[in-house]
């Protein structure tokens, strides 16, 4: 049996660093100076409320970005950089707008952070051009967050990968069946219901933080644009780890992969 290299050992140990001790909360409470929870105490009432109904026509809108928008055959390196610099900029003029203007401005930068995931997929050796893979990228999107409705012993990262992937597949037959027009019509559809309620339950907690943040008044238009910039790093980051730990079990299978992975020590 083929060993895994050393390289490959500590490109493993780096991923599960990233999905298993994502650091969004600290890197924002580092920003503005005190917790998070300053922040929420900041969001109108209900608030909470308004942001999961957001991030439902945030993701739907997403969806039809990753059918209609993500093709891709380049042989780039990802563009992390200009894609964290167009999030900083629109993050930067929402801060400058007003909070309500983040309301605007968030399906924008998912699009950007979409676009960078598919981008961080590609590098990996990964066909972007096939629905399932861009699927995938949607799927990031849930990565590195808990659902308030996660069991203490079932949020680690291959619990909700199976989820996603079981969802992703449903969503790729229904596609093939009905096509590209009938499921942007057809999005209540139970398939695509289910893969958008799996990672609106996690990328919601996200986003709400964001919110949060920006709530607080720090440096305004400086501050939503490096808030942004986090989200964003955020993602790229719950990407890399992603899509090279899928690169290695294509080469090694899964079911070694994920016995490595569980045996590293973080």
């Amino acid at each position: 049996m083929v060993s895994i290299t050393t390289q490959e050992m500590e490109e493993l140990k780096t991923a599960k660093l990233s999905l298993e001790y994502p650091s969004l909360t600290a890197r924002i409470t580092d920003l503005i100076g005190k917790p998070i929870e300053a922040g929420f105490n900041l969001l109108p009432k209900n608030w909470n409320k308004k942001i999961g109904g957001i991030v439902q026509s945030v993701l739907l809108k997403a969806l039809e970005f990753v059918i209609f928008f993500m093709d891709d055959k380049s042989n780039k390196p990802p563009q992390n950089f200009l894609h964290k610099s167009l999030v900083a900029i629109s993050g930067a003029v929402s801060g400058f707008l007003g909070f309500t203007s983040v309301l605007v401005e968030l399906p924008i930068s998912t699009s950007v952070i979409l676009r960078s995931i598919a981008d961080i997929a590609r590098s990996e050796g990964h066909d972007i051009n096939l629905l399932e893979v861009r699927l995938s990228c949607l799927g990031v999107l849930a990565l590195g967050s808990k659902s308030s409705k996660d069991d203490a012993s079932e949020n680690g990262y291959w619990v909700l990968r199976s989820a996603l992937a079981g969802a992703i597949k449903e969503t790729s037959k229904y596609f093939a069946e009905k096509g590209a027009t009938e499921v942007v019509a057809n999005k209540a559809v139970p398939p695509i219901a289910k893969l958008i309620t799996i990672i609106a339950e996690r990328f919601q907690v996200k986003v709400t933080e964001q919110f949060a943040a920006k709530a607080v008044p720090v440096i305004g238009a400086v501050s939503g644009g490096a808030i942004n910039l986090l989200f964003m790093q955020h993602f790229q980051d719950m990407a890399k780890a992603h899509f090279v730990i899928v690169r290695l079990e294509k080469k090694y299978g899964v079911q070694k992969i994920k016995e490595e992975y569980k045996k590293l020590v973080i």
